[in-house]
């Protein structure tokens, strides 16, 4: 008569449990491994998060950081504003606003607050300049639109902080270049705290794989509680870090905006989704691969 096979969720059930067993029995193993796993996530996210929130503070100075370049006192105004077809013409600008020297003065005005009148009687002879606020496509290339900008004729003079936009892209490139490193240097070391904690585990039931062997259990059903154990160790280790990093990123965002007023952070809500995707996937990967990777190697089944 044939063995009528366990059913898929009995299967389930079964490989869930000597999971969860065998994470339990190697209690310190599985928590070293843990608690390395989630170190190391906790590490590249913390950059990543750093990296993201620079990529957004780029993103809104680019928006609206400008170069303003001021006019030839000998050209006429509307020569002046003939220049905004050569200014347009130039790669990476966005977009040109003509600025007289009267909206220039009264913004300069404005800015002075209760002291306007110190230099209110200037209007009538304002030593300012018409200009253009000229806005770049690409900040990562406001050194180049900025000599460009200066070659054109008729352009006496320009403003604009190009020495923080370089800092702000050098800045995200170091951030960007050590969180890719850290991610394989720290994905490593979670593959093999994984991979010895598997290890450890098929060693304590080579007894019991020798006996499924001879009854006639299957590779793969002899496989599946070990892969599932590093699941179990790394999804854990995700779920941890998630709320570890929610716990501290809001701690250092609030210290940040009692301490600046200029440093702005983005919320934890706005990426948490796929910041806990991400971890998911991660942790998901890790016990995988870790575990696979050992079962092979270790394991001829």
């Amino acid at each position: 008569m044939k063995k009528r096979r366990a059913s898929p969720f009995t299967e389930f059930k079964y490989f869930l449990s000597e999971g969860v067993l065998s994470v339990l029995t190697h209690g310190l193993m599985s928590f070293a491994a843990i608690t390395v796993i989630a170190a190391c996530l906790l590490i590249t996210a913390t950059f990543m998060l750093v990296s993201y929130n620079i990529d957004v503070q780029i993103g809104k100075l680019q928006n609206r950081d400008q170069i303003v370049v001021y006019i030839d006192e000998e050209l006429s105004r509307d020569d002046g504003l003939a220049l905004e077809s050569k200014i347009l013409a130039v790669d990476n600008v966005q977009s040109a606003e003509f600025v007289t020297k009267e909206e220039f003065f009264d913004a300069f005005v404005a800015q002075l607050g209760d002291d306007a009148d110190v230099v209110e009687s200037m209007r009538d002879d304002n030593p300012l300049r018409d200009s253009f606020r000229v806005y770049m496509k690409d900040i990562d290339k406001h050194a180049e639109t900025l000599k460009a900008l200066e070659a054109i004729d008729g352009i006496a003079d320009s403003n604009s902080d190009v020495e923080l936009s370089e800092r702000l892209v050098q800045l995200r490139s170091v951030v960007r270049t050590v969180c890719y490193s850290l991610i394989i240097l720290l994905g490593a070391v979670s593959l093999f705290i994984i991979s010895n904690t598997v290890k450890l585990a098929l060693f304590a039931r080579r007894e019991e794989i020798q006996i499924m062997k001879m009854v006639g259990a299957t590779n793969a059903f002899i496989r599946a509680p070990f892969v599932v154990e590093g699941l179990i160790l790394g999804v854990t280790a995700s779920v941890f870090v998630f709320s570890a990093q929610w716990i501290i990123y809001n701690y250092v965002t609030k210290r940040i905006a009692a301490g600046s007023n200029v440093l702005e952070t983005v919320p934890f809500e706005a990426f948490r989704y796929p910041l806990a995707l991400w971890l998911l996937v991660a942790g998901v990967a890790l016990g995988l691969l870790g575990s696979v990777f050992t079962i092979r190697r270790y394991m001829k089944v």
